[in-house]
């Protein structure tokens, strides 16, 4: 059984806040591995203007992943999952040995509500919750948590995630990393830009590995 954390998003681009949340919820939760699943084109961000296109924000993350234990998949491009219950069915459907933990920042969290059956998606999976700054004191006030507040779990049981059922959802305590990709882009504006070539295409890569075996392609 792998333990594998799961951090979807567009990655526009990937930071280095990706980078330290990963490993600090690898080093937390007793994780073999984080999959970062780069969304081909996230539903409650349509129409948004400054998002680059999928080559580009594919190349950063994966320049970001080097020489750490961070798989870059474009899964969802591949699979042609739009939602992220979908995602999460399809992938264990794949991988029916391993155990998957959905982790995501506090600045998320606001607006779980409103992804398309996240109810659903609670019940397929733990939920890792990691704190991000300026949201940390809206993290048990927000609509959703209403409902996921049931079945919190405390904090020192991290590393038993693989042991619980779903729903179940953990405060991860980990550095606060100010980096954001709004903050890059605003700076930036035309970051997608600066190395054409890598971001050109999309590189050939297989859907997500495991630490044991490859994941064979999906039909669509």
């Amino acid at each position: 059984m792998a333990r594998i954390g799961l951090l979807g998003g567009s990655f526009n681009p990937a930071h280095q806040a990706h980078r330290a949340i990963s490993l600090g919820a690898m080093r937390v939760l007793g994780l073999d591995e984080v999959w970062w699943l780069v969304s081909p084109g996230n539903p409650l961000k349509e129409g948004a203007k400054d998002m680059a296109s999928f080559a580009a924000r594919f190349a950063s993350a994966k320049r970001m992943a080097r020489r750490v234990p961070i798989r870059v998949s474009d899964f969802e491009q591949r699979a042609g999952t739009r939602y992220t219950f979908d995602t999460i069915k399809l992938l264990k459907r794949h991988h029916p040995r391993d155990r998957f933990i959905w982790l995501f920042g506090s600045d998320t969290l606001p607006n779980f509500h409103k992804w398309r059956n996240w109810r659903g998606l609670a019940r397929e999976v733990p939920i890792a919750v990691i704190p991000r700054p300026g949201y940390d004191h809206l993290a048990l006030a927000v609509r959703a948590m209403g409902w996921l507040g049931r079945f919190v779990r405390p904090s020192n049981q991290a590393k038993c995630w693989t042991e619980w059922s779903a729903p179940a959802i953990i405060l991860l305590r980990l550095p606060r990393d100010p980096t954001s990709a709004t903050a890059i882009r605003a700076y930036d504006p035309n970051w997608h830009r600066r190395e054409p070539r890598r971001a050109a295409r999309v590189p050939r890569v297989s859907l997500p590995l495991s630490v044991r075996r490859p994941l064979g392609r999906t039909s669509s």
